[in-house]
């Protein structure tokens, strides 16, 4: 049984200790964090079903104020786990992989950390293998994660040579508000981090992309353009986009009209804050284009990197070896693909 930690319980950190519990073959040994944010409180509110760690000694009091218990310090929480899922702010996990390092603990850390930070750039279903027994992994941002899912699908049966993609970015997460009430749109200059962290997974296509950053929270929406080394038809990109387990297509005419319809449906399934793990691709947005293959996703980015955050613990920590075998797994604790079944 691997023992995983959790330091940071934000957006992030919140769904995986939930996905790492999920997992059999798992145990979770508690969270981490450095203050009783809305996120710890409701945590103690549900009578503190992960026991928590705390990150800085010196806040101590604010925890007791609440009667918020604490089970040790960060570095009780990393000698008693196996390997760290660091889901702190960018910066802060590249200063405990010292404290990871100095108990000789591996660690994943997600796609705010710079590409420095690890031995190796990881994705589930692109590079899997690539993390096989090592000792720090970084996971793709929420859209590369998603991205990468849906051209992968089409590089491994058909051949990709190059993508075109348009990212309508969300401006921040459901209640946050550091970046102020807004009624604009912005673009970035190209090309977009998204399609060169393609490149650097998949460094056989050539990709370029342009990003919009847009006011709303629920969810970023990506158009692709592939060029594919044979052209290839609606349908038959529609058949092994069906069969993915972490891409779920879906129809405008039954009601999925936008981000927003996705959330809902969420909801109305009893996910858990409304998450989906799987991303969303519409039936309708995929055209043939020339020789291209263009088509439209949604990325839910507040969960869509936890089965590859899972992944990246089972190929560190060598549980399995093969990319279908681990990805297998991840995705039965997750519930992910049942709707295939129906």
């Amino acid at each position: 049984m691997i023992k995983v930690g959790v330091v940071g319980y934000g957006v992030i950190g919140q769904r995986l200790a939930d996905g790492v519990a999920l997992q059999q073959d798992m145990k979770l040994v508690g969270v981490a964090d450095v203050a009783p944010t809305l996120a710890i409180r409701a945590l103690k509110e549900k009578g503190m079903p992960y026991s928590l760690y705390l990150g800085l000694a010196e806040n101590r009091p604010q925890f007791d104020a609440l009667n918020i218990p604490i089970a040790g310090s960060l570095e009780d929480l990393v000698r008693e786990s196996d390997i760290l899922l660091d889901a702190t702010s960018a910066g802060v996990g590249a200063k405990n992989k010292e404290l990871y390092k100095k108990y000789g603990k591996k660690a994943i850390f997600q796609g705010g950390e710079k590409n420095s930070v690890a031995d190796v750039f990881f994705h589930g279903y692109a590079n899997y293998e690539n993390g096989v027994g090592k000792d720090f992994l970084k996971l793709t941002s929420c859209n590369t994660t998603g991205l990468i899912r849906s051209v992968d699908c089409l590089d491994r049966a058909y051949g990709v040579e190059k993508v075109a993609i348009t990212i309508i970015r969300r401006v921040a997460d459901p209640g946050d508000y550091h970046r102020g009430l807004t009624n604009a749109l912005q673009i970035d200059k190209a090309p977009s981090h998204q399609a060169e962290d393609l490149m650097t997974i998949m460094p056989h296509i050539n990709a370029t992309g342009i990003l919009v950053h847009t006011p709303v929270t629920h969810g970023h929406i990506i158009t692709v353009v592939a060029t594919t080394k044979k052209k290839i038809n609606k349908q038959q990109a529609l058949d092994v986009f069906g069969k993915h387990p972490r891409i779920r297509v879906v129809k405008i005419e039954d009601g999925f009209q936008g981000n927003a319809s996705l959330f809902r449906y969420a909801r109305d399934l009893g996910n858990p804050r409304g998450d989906m793990y799987e991303i969303g691709l519409w039936d309708e947005s995929i055209v043939e284009s020339g020789n291209d293959i263009m088509y439209a996703i949604n990325i839910p980015q507040e969960a869509v990197t936890i089965p590859e955050t899972i992944d990246a613990i089972r190929a560190a920590m060598g549980m399995q070896k093969e990319r279908l075998a681990a990805v297998g797994e991840t995705n039965k604790y997750l519930g992910l693909g049942k709707w295939l079944e129906q």
